[in-house]
Parts: structure tokens; sequence; C-alpha cells
């Protein structure tokens, strides 16, 4: 019974003594928009899962706000108020799925960090110990594998084909049906710092940042509340993004393309009139041929364009060098003033700020 009584009594002396920044801590972002249905159900069960899994470590749960127009910042502002572990970053305007996600990302300051974690509970958050329990075995990245997908068969298959064209085409190894559902250490997330990228792929940034790296399969499961705010043209705009800025592969294959079919032409040509010197009406047969090929080519001439118009975009954006998003409040974080920055400068002002 003393023993017992004396281990106890270490115990509570080693968690209430010790200071507070030497417990360990993950950082989890959650972006929103319009999410009022399922924020206070995301909120309690990472709070659950570190208060029952995870007690040893320290919560840091960042909610990046969209500008929302319906409840959720006040919903968000209540649980800020209460508990100093959650941090809001709320936006001027809706900056977009991405953008949003990566400042979120930036603005963290744990020992590792989870890149995104989605209010509506698509990714499950009760693989958070596994997630934890490879980065303490020493992996810097771990990453969720989308090994099911209850959604439709349709918007099912593009994403399994679209997953699996990008790996292949990708300069870094990247594999299939993996999303920003990653835990990365500390050192990964400073490397990703370091990165000028005026328009960040966040989940294949982390693979090009190399370092050891474990997947865990798991159900990518229907939304329990609401309506996916992540509508068709930015899944589209996303899934062109995630292709020009992680291979060089589709501007090659036009530059190849373009030499097959002058190729081609030049061949036909001969051909053409090598058989007008015995066919005399061989140009009035011809012109169906050469209306369909006019348009075919000018078909191809214009995706082609269309695809090089992608790289001068990614270029353009870099060049102009704006901001990732535009901040007009933040709450918990060591400075609450609001912010007109975005992205990495803003992480590293706010760190700056902290340790003077």
């Amino acid at each position: 019974m003393r023993c017992e009584q004396f281990h106890t009594d270490k115990l509570h002396k080693t968690t209430r003594g010790a200071p507070r920044h030497r417990m360990k801590t993950i950082s989890i972002i959650t972006p929103c928009f319009n999410e009022e249905a399922g924020i206070q159900a995301c909120y309690e069960k990472v709070r659950r899962i570190f208060a029952e899994q995870l007690p040893d470590y320290r919560r840091e749960h960042i909610f990046c706000d969209n500008a929302s127009t319906d409840n959720t910042v006040a919903l968000l502002r209540a649980i800020a108020a209460r508990d100093p572990e959650v941090k809001l970053i709320i936006n001027s305007r809706d900056f977009g799925p991405l953008d949003n996600t990566y400042n979120g990302v930036m603005s963290a300051g744990g020992d590792a960090i989870m890149l995104f974690l989605p209010a509506d509970l698509q990714d499950p958050p009760e693989l958070l110990p596994r997630f934890v329990q490879h980065w303490e075995e020493g992996y810097e990245v771990v990453y969720g594998i989308r090994a099911k997908r209850e959604e439709g068969f349709l918007l099912r298959s593009a994403r399994h084909l679209y997953y699996r064209i990008l790996s292949y085409l990708s300069y870094v190894t990247y594999p299939p049906d993996v999303g920003d559902f990653q835990l990365i250490d500390r050192k990964v997330h400073q490397v990703m710092k370091g990165f000028d990228d005026a328009q960040p792929f966040m989940r294949m940034m982390t693979f090009e940042c190399g370092f050891r790296a474990i997947g865990i399969p798991y159900t990518w499961k229907k939304r329990m509340t609401g309506v996916s705010n992540n509508r068709f043209p930015h899944l589209i705009s996303q899934g062109i993004l995630g292709m020009v800025t992680s291979s060089t592969v589709p501007i090659r294959l036009c530059s190849l393309a373009g030499t097959l079919v002058a190729g081609i032409s030049l061949i036909y040509a001969f051909i053409a009139f090598g058989l007008g010197l015995f066919i005399a009406d061989l140009a009035f047969r011809g012109i169906p041929t050469i209306i369909v090929a006019m348009f075919f080519f000018a078909g191809i001439q214009l995706l082609f364009l269309g695809l090089i118009g992608e790289y001068i975009l990614v270029i353009y954006h870099q060049v102009r060098r704006r901001p990732l998003v535009i901040e007009r409040e933040r709450v918990n974080f060591p400075t609450e003033t609001a912010t007109t920055g975005a992205g990495k400068d803003q992480a590293d002002d706010a760190s700056a700020e902290s340790q003077h």
C-alpha cells in the first residue's frame, strides 16, 4: 500500500510539476466552410481520443474557417473560449480548400502535425493513435491509404484512375490513393516551410521531402453530416494542379505527340504525291479526309495549348507572389491580432514573436 502511494505521488509530481512544454504536442488541422452540423462532433471526437488514448500528449486543434456563411464561426468561438487547446484561423473570404488547409498547417506548432482531419470525419480520427505510434517508432511521415471508398461508382472509379496516373507520372515516389490525411514529424514540417510555392500541393509535398514513411489503409467513409463544399470544379482544379506541379511528363508527351503527328503528316504527303501521279482525281476523293484531319488536328492543337497554358498559369501565380490566404482573425494563438499575410511567413512571424 505504501509502495502504491509512493508510485502515485511520484506520478502526480511528474505530471503536475513538469513544465507544459515537455509534453509532446500533436497538431491537428481541420479546414471548415459551412460545417456547423459537424463541428461539435469533430471537436468532441478528437478531445475524447486524446483524453482516453493519448493522455501523455498535448493537443493543438487548429480550425481554419474559410469565411463560412452559416453558424460555424460562432460555434468555433464558443469551443475556443472554453478550450485553450483549440485555435482558430478565420479568413477574410473563401480562398479554396487547398490554400486554406495549407495555411493552417504552416501555422501549426506541434512536434507532429496531422495535415488534414475533415470536419465531416470522412477520414476517421480513430486512426490517430496508430499514426502517433508509428511516428514514435521513427517514421517521419505516416500516411493514410484510402483502400475503400464509400461513394458512388463513377466518382470512385475516376479517383482510382487519377491517383494511379498521378503516381505513375510523378517524379517522386507517391503511393496511389493517398490524400492529405497524413501525420508528419516537425522536421518534415520545417522542410515544407522552405518550399517557395505559390500553389502548394501538400499531399505530394511530404513525399517530395523524403524521410521514412509508412502507410495505413482504411475506409474513406460517407459524410456524417451536411453536403460536401468541395465541388466538382474544385476537384478538377485540384487534379490539374497535382498533375502539372509534380510531373513534366504531360508537357513532354505534347512534344512527342507533335513530333509523331508531323512525321505521319510528312509520310502521308509523300504517299499522296506518289498516288497523285497515277490517279488524277485523288484530290477530289480526298476532300473529306482533309476536312476530318483539319478538325482533328485543330482539336489536338487546342488541347496542347490548354495544357501548356496550365503550366504557364502555375508560373503566373508564382510570379505574382500573392498571399495564400488573407486572415481576418486568429484566436488562442500567441498573438490574437488580425493578420493580413498568410502561409509560412505568418507562421515564422508568430513563432519569432512567441520566442521573444
